[in-house]
């Protein structure tokens, strides 16, 4: 039975993120993932099938060898939602900014 994720029970990890980063600027295998961290390989095959599952990123097989590619239309569901906390932000550091440049005056 396939678990039914949430992209963010990916992102929540450090180290689902990390992988996430590294496959942002090429295709990889699991080994040449898990060669990046410290944990053992079946841990990092864990966090792979989760961001799998998650749809954040895709495989290929090419003979032997499964290539893991990061779904960049996935991220930018993220990075959507996000967007709307990103003009609550900027509105409280200019308020800040606003606030420290009355103090220093």
């Amino acid at each position: 039975m396939k678990l039914r994720r949430d992209p963010f029970q990916a992102i929540a990890d450090p180290t689902r993120r990390a992988i996430l980063v590294l496959l942002a600027t090429q295709t990889m295998t699991a080994g040449a993932i898990a060669n990046n961290f410290e944990v053992a390989r079946p841990t990092i095959s864990k966090h792979i099938l989760v961001l799998n599952e998650c749809e954040l990123i895709t495989s290929n097989q090419q003979g032997r060898e499964i290539y893991y590619t990061l779904k960049v239309e996935k991220m930018k569901e993220i990075d959507q939602w996000l967007e709307q906390f990103r003009a609550i932000w900027k509105d409280r550091f200019d308020q800040l900014d606003n606030l420290l440049s009355t103090i220093k005056k």
